[in-house]
Order: C-alpha cells, then structure tokens, then sequence
C-alpha cells in the first residue's frame, strides 16, 4: 500500500505495514539539519507519510501593523503576524521562543473595538493552491494534512491578552463572547477550505493544558471552548466526512478527553509523557482515538541516551500493538540542545521495527 493508505489504516486503527513516524524540528534544529545532510529534505530523509500545508493569509491592517502598539516602547526585533498580534524575542540562544503582545489588551478595550478588529483574509487563490497541494500528495502516494494552528482558544487570547480574556469568560462579559465567535468563524472558513480541497486530515490546536493541571476549569471550558471547537469540527465533517480530526494541546489535558471523542477528534497529539501517562491513556481510549507523539521533547530527547530514545519507540510501538493508532514522534518541536544522535536515533529504531515486520 502507498504511505498515504498506511497511515490513514493505522490511523483508523485497522492495521498497518509500516510505523509512521514525525519529527517537528524547531528553526535552530533545521538549520542543523540542512548543515549536516545538505540536499536532503527533512520530509524524506525521515520517510515521513504526510506532507503539511497552512492557509497564508493577508492581514488585515495597513502596513508593518507596529502601529498597533503603539503604546508600547517597541524593541529593534518586533514582528506583526497577520492577525495582529505582536512578538518580540529573547536571547540569542532562545530565539525560536517569543513574547506575544495582544492588540486588544487591557480593561479599557471596548465591545465594539473587539467586533471591529479587522482579521485576516486568506490570500487570493488560497484555495487554489490548497488543491494542487492536495493532487501533488495524492499522485505521490502521500496523506495530505492541513494545520490550523491556534484554532479558537489560543488565537483568542492572543488577540485580546489572555489574562483579560479570562476574566471576560468568568464575568460572562460579551467581550468573550464576540472575539470567541469571530475567531471560531473564521477556523470555519479556513477548514472549510481544507475540507473542500480534500485534505485527509485536519489538524486543529489550543493549548488548555499545563505541566500538570488544566488551564483552566472543565466547566468553563465546557461552556465557552468545547461548543466552539465542536462547530470547527462540524464544518469540516459536513463537507467531507471522510477527513481525520488531528487535535493538539501541550500539557495534561486527561480530563477532557472523553469529550474531545465526543465531539470528533480522531487523533490526540501529542500525549505530553511528562504530564500524562501514555500507555494509561492508551488502556482508557485506544480503542477510540488514535495518537501522534509520546516522546518528551523536555526529559527524553534532550537528557536521555540513543538507548533511552530506542526504548521509547519499542515501548510505544509495543503498547499500540498490530491495529496501529499511533504515529511515533517527539511531544514538540525539538530545540537546540537535543544531541543529533537522539534524533538519529529514533529514526533508525522506527526503520529497525519496519525492517522486522
């Protein structure tokens, strides 16, 4: 079977030929990468079964957009992304991290001034390029995969400053209302778009998890997140019924798993093994929902051996068995202090596994 068909089997835990496997690298760790292995792509030196696409869009203020902080004492290094929301760097050796700075921060921000912020727009002929992503996969036997990235919860913050976003939601103040629903508006035409195009998965992320605690209570969380995300998921489900929902959050986030099967995710990434413990996740939900990740890009992959990586990857393969329902893959974006070798070493203990199937 083509790479496509064997992650989507394994994925629908159904079996599989080969263990997928993934390995997001942080801008630092590409750059390493292209250093050692010149000519090679990162995608098929690591044999990967899918390729990503994003939605590009154009923002929805004039120029550099550093007129919206303009309150603000800007550092030298200061960037707009499209939807307006401002980040400046810290040191040399943690560049890849960036301090965010919310356009809509602060008490005095107005529930018009929230319903009136201009958000971005998908640039012309997204969708277009969506579908020649989508055919170029599928002609080479590749899972197409499409990332809305921040998808209701974190964009909103960001945007309105998380600390006044979460006293809007506890004070039932309409101000969390409007930027909740206009965000979620937007994720519904974004990954309608996917969906439209033919995408095989979809991957939608928010983080509401910490290292060993919510972010927040279950209830609010069910009350103001959970009918928001249910609606992205419903848009795409309704244009293509057949597309995987792929959900990310960093951290512990057990409690709200059940209900994050409930409302159509099929793949939960990435299983955090500081914070939860994968094969227990597994006993309880693995005849449910498939996973993506499971090795910690805090402990493992920076402080452990090659013998501590290469058991890692036995132990998860072992735990998900022959139906599959597991792409093998660091927790997070591996950063600069990771050893090479670690990386190496995963690879070629996923290629040692499939060599003996």
């Amino acid at each position: 079977m083509t790479k496509r068909e064997n992650l989507l089997r394994s994925l629908r835990r159904e079996g599989f030929e080969k263990i997928p496997c993934d390995i997001p690298l942080t801008v630092t760790k590409i750059k390493e990468f292209r250093k050692r292995r010149p000519f090679r792509f990162i995608s098929s030196y690591y044999d990967f079964s899918h390729r990503l696409s994003g939605c590009l869009y154009k923002a929805g203020y004039k120029g550099n957009g550093k007129q919206l902080f303009s309150h603000l004492s800007l550092p030298k290094r200061f960037d707009v992304d499209p939807f307006g929301v401002g980040m400046s760097y810290g040191s040399k050796e943690a560049y890849h991290m960036c301090h965010f700075h919310s356009p809509l921060e602060g008490e005095s921000t107005t529930l018009e001034q929230i319903k009136n912020f201009k958000l971005p727009t998908p640039i012309p002929g997204m969708e277009i390029l969506l579908k020649i992503f989508v055919k170029y996969c599928h002609r080479n036997g590749l899972a197409a995969m499409g990332y809305v990235e921040q998808t209701v919860w974190e964009r909103a913050w960001l945007i309105r400053g998380m600390n006044n976003l979460m006293m809007d939601m506890m004070m039932e103040d309409d101000r969390a209302t409007a930027i909740l629903d206009r965000i979620t508006e937007h994720s519904c035409t974004t990954v309608a778009m996917m969906a439209r195009t033919g995408h095989d998965i979809i991957a939608l992320g928010d983080d509401v998890g910490m290292q060993s605690t919510l972010m927040m209570n279950p209830d609010l969380w069910r009350k103001w997140l959970k009918p928001r995300l249910s609606k992205v998921i419903r848009t795409i489900k309704e244009i293509n019924s057949d597309a995987m929902i792929f959900y990310h959050s960093c951290g512990y986030i057990e409690p709200l798993i059940p209900e994050l099967i409930e409302i159509g995710v099929d793949i939960l990434n990435p299983v955090q093994p500081e914070c939860m413990n994968f094969k227990e996740i597994h006993h309880l939900y693995g005849d449910k929902i498939s996973f993506w990740g499971g090795i910690g890009a805090q402990t493992t992959f920076p402080f452990g051996t090659t013998d501590d990586v290469r058991a890692r990857v036995r132990e998860l393969f072992e735990i998900c068995g022959e139906k599959g329902g597991l792409v093998i893959s660091p927790a997070h974006d591996l950063s600069p202090e990771v050893p090479w070798e670690n990386q190496e070493a995963m690879l070629d203990e996923v290629r040692k596994l499939n060599i003996g199937r």
